[in-house]
């Protein structure tokens, strides 16, 4: 049969994929910069800017926040795009489709989790919501990408690679849950709010940075024993590679997040390291994902596998 006219091949679905979800982390980072610049109410409404208008007495802040806005209806539209791309997909596929709908419905509920953080003057229990959302979002961009690279499907190749290991990934997302929300009540207890000077002072989590920060770290202790623990065992059972490099990954993503971590608290939480550490959190999201995804072995859809480097020619 001859492929439609518009037709999208699987090597170039793959590349939209890809696309949504760069923007799925572009999302969550630049949240991040609203809050640790204080632009949180440099929009005072939503989805307009000043009182039914985009314009008004434009300053900064205004422009961080909005401009934030913007990145997420851009979001929306590459994402609208990647589904008719995955309707247009020649093999069409029904998983790429539920994902690729499931990530526009989770974007627009997002973003109006985003309105009320804004009506409820940064109220931290929101904005708390709002980032855990935002990486679970991730989560599901991440598995859209890896789906767009390997055959699913009735009669597809599923090769559970360890069944023992399969089963620690899954047990591997509650400590992971945990760790994050430890995190995101850390981020609700500390003055940076959100908020700026001579605006609405934003409520704090009722609980004081150092309490919180100890709950944070001694989480955080858990899932790095727990992933130290499970490279040991890893390496001890000869394990297959995907699954070595998987952990690895995790440990070393996970000892640079700690070290973040205890620097900025050290330092008195500069922006450049919260920043820093909200970077991590997302890498984390996305490591912890990959090591449940690697469980299993699935073919290459033809056109997206990894081409081998050349070797360089000897010089005579």
């Amino acid at each position: 049969m001859t492929p439609a006219r518009h037709s999208v091949s699987a090597p170039a679905f793959r590349w939209f994929a890809f696309a949504t979800f760069l923007g799925m982390i572009l999302i969550v980072l630049s949240g991040e910069a609203v809050r640790l610049t204080g632009s949180g109410l440099g929009c005072p409404d939503w989805p307009t800017c000043f009182h039914g208008r985009i314009l008004g007495s434009w300053g900064i802040h205004h422009a961080i926040e909005y401009g934030n806005r913007m990145i997420t209806a851009l979001l929306i539209v590459i994402t609208a795009v990647t589904f008719v791309a995955a309707w247009l997909r020649t093999p069409r596929r029904r998983d790429l489709l539920v994902l690729t709908g499931l990530l526009i419905v989770s974007i627009l509920a997002d973003a109006g989790i985003g309105a009320v953080v804004v009506y409820s003057k940064l109220n931290p229990w929101t904005v708390a919501v709002h980032l855990m959302v935002s990486l679970a979002i991730v989560v599901v961009a991440a598995v859209l990408y890896h789906r767009s690279k390997y055959v699913y499907g009735p009669g597809a190749r599923r090769d559970v690679r360890d069944r023992h290991f399969l089963r620690i990934a899954r047990l591997l997302w509650v400590p992971f849950v945990v760790l994050i929300a430890t995190g995101t009540a850390t981020t609700g207890s500390t003055p940076q709010s959100g908020a700026s000077i001579g605006q609405v002072v934003a409520p704090r989590m009722p609980f004081t940075l150092a309490d919180a920060a100890w709950v944070h770290s001694a989480a955080a202790m858990l899932f790095i024993g727990l992933v130290l623990g499970l490279l040991l065992s890893v390496w001890r059972s000869g394990a297959p590679r995907a699954l070595q490099l998987g952990v690895r990954r995790l440990v070393v993503i996970s000892l640079i997040q700690a070290a973040i971590g205890v620097t900025q608290y050290l330092s008195h939480l500069p922006a450049l390291l919260v920043e820093l550490h909200i970077v991590g959190a997302v890498s984390l999201t996305i490591g912890v994902t990959q090591f449940h995804l690697r469980q299993c072995a699935h073919d290459r859809e033809p056109g997206t596998e990894k081409r081998p480097v050349a070797p360089l020619a000897k010089v005579t």
